[in-house]
């Protein structure tokens, strides 16, 4: 149970860290859409993998 709670607050925090990263990403007036659409690509890909390793995955 207690392990269960830690990784839902990990996967949270980080989650918050990488979308917040790249929505930082996004506001500057330098750098287009184009641009950070491999970033969002790869951050999708990181989040999944995560998830599934904490969650889903047979131990």
């Amino acid at each position: 149970m207690m392990s269960k709670l830690t990784s839902i607050i990990g996967c949270a925090l980080t989650i918050a860290f990488l979308v917040g990263l790249a929505t930082t990403l996004t506001r500057s007036m330098m750098i287009g859409f184009k641009d950070v659409l491999p970033v969002y690509i790869l951050m999708g890909l990181v989040i999944c993998m995560m998830i599934y390793e904490a969650f889903i995955q047979k131990k």
